[in-house]
This record gives C-alpha cells, sequence and structure tokens, in this order.
C-alpha cells in the first residue's frame, strides 16, 4: 500500500477498516519533516498490513480539532476504526514498529 494524503472529508472512511496509522502534520513543522523517510521505511517493509494516512493540520483543522491533536507530529493507531494508540513527537523507527507490531497480531 502507499502512503495516502486524507482530508476532513475521506479521514472516517480511511481509517474505518484494518490497522491505520494516521500521521497529523504541517509542512511547517521541523520534527514531521524527521518522522516522514521513517514512515516511508515502515510503508515499503509493513505496507502489506497497514495503512499510513497522512493529514495536513493545517488544510483540516476540524479532524484534528475531534482528535484532540494539539502538537505535531501526532500519530494515531486506528484498528477498525478505533483509536489504540496515539503518539506525539518524533520517535525512531524501532519504537513505531514496536506499537505497530503489538496491534498486528
Amino acid at each position: 500500500m502507499a502512503i495516502v494524503n486524507v482530508s476532513d472529508q475521506d479521514f472516517t472512511e480511511q481509517t474505518s477498516e484494518g490497522v491505520v496509522l494516521a500521521d497529523f502534520w504541517a509542512d511547517w513543522c521541523g520534527p514531521c519533516k524527521m518522522i516522514a523517510p521513517v514512515l516511508e521505511e515502515i510503508d515499503s517493509e509493513m505496507g502489506d498490513q497497514i495503512k499510513i494516512a497522512k493529514l495536513d493540520v493545517d488544510e483540516n483543522q476540524e479532524t484534528a480539532g475531534k482528535f484532540g491533536v494539539m502538537s505535531i507530529p501526532t500519530l494515531l493507531l486506528f484498528k477498525n476504526g478505533e483509536v489504540v494508540e496515539q503518539i506525539t513527537g518524533f520517535q525512531p523507527k524501532e519504537q513505531l514498529e514496536e506499537v505497530l507490531n503489538k496491534h498486528l497480531s
């Protein structure tokens, strides 16, 4: 699966099935730029098991507000439409994989 860009309009639909890692980010955010290549690596290695959805918080404030996202990057892990984990700030790939693997079994 490729990383998909989502908006307020299709966020719920894109996160309703399976395991989805939603990345709340913005262009001006340094740590968001640092985590982007990490997410690309995870996508290339685990993309058959998870979907990664990126939501630009500047353009989609409704969804960010709905989930109480106050600082970015915030990663929300959805399993069949329910939030099962929240990760705020830059995390190394190993830590993200550990969290993801917990929910894949």
